[in-house]
């Protein structure tokens, strides 16, 4: 397929992502919270650019950032040295974190540390656990076990960790595994699995996004123990006065150049790491060559315009719409306003469509996709209710973190494996983009607006959408298994008939 016609393609998809929450506001801003004329062509203007910048950036990272991911895993593997290879997943997962946009826009929200000290803890992590994440492919350790023992240690480090810190490490973990994070490591996985070409290669190719936001959780824990934030406070949004569209435009205008200069010094490692690879493995030819690099200025094109819209005209709405509806009479209609836009978010997120097919196929149908879609929907879409509770009630994220996550943890004994790799990996998936650019601000303006505290009520939106497909996914899993087990037990395979008749006959009913 044609690069342009991708771009439309990927477009689409964007536009499928975001017209549903913008629609909402535009509703609400008539019936719920009346909001300036100025302030709606903004965010409408930042949703246009938050369109066009996601198409051009996932198309970029499709074209760039996947295939050379997918080079470097085969390399990993092929390298005779298991130190360089270890140390070149660590140095991999630095970089390419440094560059997720999802990351500098939680960065920017929160009050009480700087940005680049967030940025650069949440980088050590996904490093060093990718590079865990490359040694268990390596040794074929069990996922179900090493995620039980790391999350039993996330909660026991979280016990010494200052109530401020707490919820912004979960949300870190989420909103690492972004939309370019997510692809090149999952590149990377596929590139394993193909080189090392055995029966579990494929199921173990899951779970390194789900190591990897592990990572995250834990090094801004420990970054809360040693930390002194010195009390910062959060400010609420400020939205400027436009009059016209002239004034709309040279306001984005006037931000582009930052931005850009802020992308550039993001994505200069990662194509540095492509110069370097290309210049001594020689791996890309000709057309292939000359295809990712394109995809690289796409990608930057892509990066620059998000969050230009995002800064500018979108999460500055979101938050100021939090706070007219939760300094209202009518305070508790946050969460259904939650609700429903937690539900059309994960709705339209095209890396869920992805996930949905990946687990039709293979169940072999017993699971549509359809059914994956609603349920993913309703999980995310309870989250974000009960998110929003907090920001009104101002309840412990304990008390939904560790009941959800012993769940989750509880029901990977009782599925197949492939589907906890899945699951803890949809986590990551489904707290994309419209998660940390429009729900989280609009929590934090919410909380902002109530009397709460920013930061431990607030922050945890992330966190709770990203848990929501742990579960959900894996109870698809339970009943794929008992649908698998009926199925069997119904079968009467005629005397004589082997493996491969009953496998028929199971497709067919």
């Amino acid at each position: 397929m044609h690069l342009n016609e991708k771009l439309r393609e990927k477009i689409q998809e964007a536009v499928e992502a975001v017209v549903p929450v913008t629609v909402i506001v535009l509703l609400l801003a008539i019936f719920v919270a009346p909001l300036e004329i100025g302030t709606i062509a903004l965010f409408v203007s930042g949703a246009l650019l938050l369109v066009v910048g996601m198409g051009f950036f996932q198309l970029g990272a499709e074209v760039a950032m996947t295939p050379l991911g997918e080079g470097i895993g085969g390399d990993f593997l092929k390298s005779r040295s298991g130190a360089v290879t270890i140390a070149a997943s660590f140095v991999m997962g630095c970089i390419i974190t440094i560059a997720e946009p999802d990351l500098q826009v939680l960065a920017a929200q929160v009050p009480s540390v700087p940005n680049r000290v967030i940025i650069g803890m949440v980088a050590l992590g996904v490093g060093v656990f990718l590079a865990a994440a490359v040694l268990r492919i390596l040794l074929k350790i069990s996922l179900p076990g090493i995620l039980t023992v790391l999350y039993v240690l996330l909660f026991a480090v979280s016990a010494f960790v200052p109530g401020d810190f707490l919820a912004v490490a979960f949300d870190s973990g989420g909103v690492t595994t972004g939309p370019i994070t997510v692809p090149f490591i999952m590149a990377i996985g596929i590139g394993l699995s193909m080189a090392r070409s055995d029966k579990d290669g494929a199921s173990d190719s899951f779970g390194l996004i789900a190591l990897c936001s592990v990572g995250p959780i834990l090094m801004v824990m420990l970054l809360g123990i040693f930390f002194s934030s010195g009390g910062a406070a959060y400010e609420t949004a400020q939205i400027p006065q436009v009059e016209t569209m002239r004034d709309v435009a040279q306001l984005f205008a006037a931000e582009l150049p930052h931005y850009a200069w802020e992308v550039l010094i993001s994505l200069l490692p990662v194509l540095a790491v492509f110069v370097l690879y290309q210049a001594f493995g020689r791996r890309y030819h000709g057309a292939q060559f000359w295809k990712m690099a394109v995809g690289f200025l796409y990608t930057v094109i892509g990066l620059v315009l998000f969050l230009a819209g995002v800064n500018v005209g979108f999460a500055p709405v979101g938050s100021l719409l939090g706070a007219h509806i939760a300094g209202g009479a009518a305070k508790w209609l946050l969460v259904p306003v939650g609700m429903v836009i937690g539900y059309y978010i994960v709705k339209a997120e095209p890396a869920i469509q992805v996930l949905n097919h990946q687990v039709e196929a293979i169940t072999n149908g017993m699971i549509s996709g359809r059914a994956m879609n609603g349920c993913l929907s309703l999980g995310v879409a309870a989250a974000v209710a009960l998110a929003m509770a907090r920001v009104l009630a101002g309840f412990s994220i304990y008390w939904v973190l560790i009941p959800g996550y012993a769940l989750a943890l509880l029901l990977t004994r009782f599925v197949p494996p492939i589907f906890v790799g899945i699951a803890f990996d949809s986590g990551g998936v489904a707290s994309g983009p419209m998660t940390s650019t429009f729900l989280l601000p609009l929590a934090m303006g919410a909380c902002a607006a109530a009397g709460g505290d920013v930061v431990t009520d607030a922050f945890g939106v992330v966190a709770l959408v990203a848990l929501a497909p742990l579960i959900a996914i894996q109870l698809m899993g339970v009943l794929y298994r008992l649908r698998l087990e009926k199925a069997q037990r119904g079968i009467a395979a005629p005397e004589g008939a082997g493996p491969d008749d009953e496998i028929l006959e199971l497709e067919e009913d």
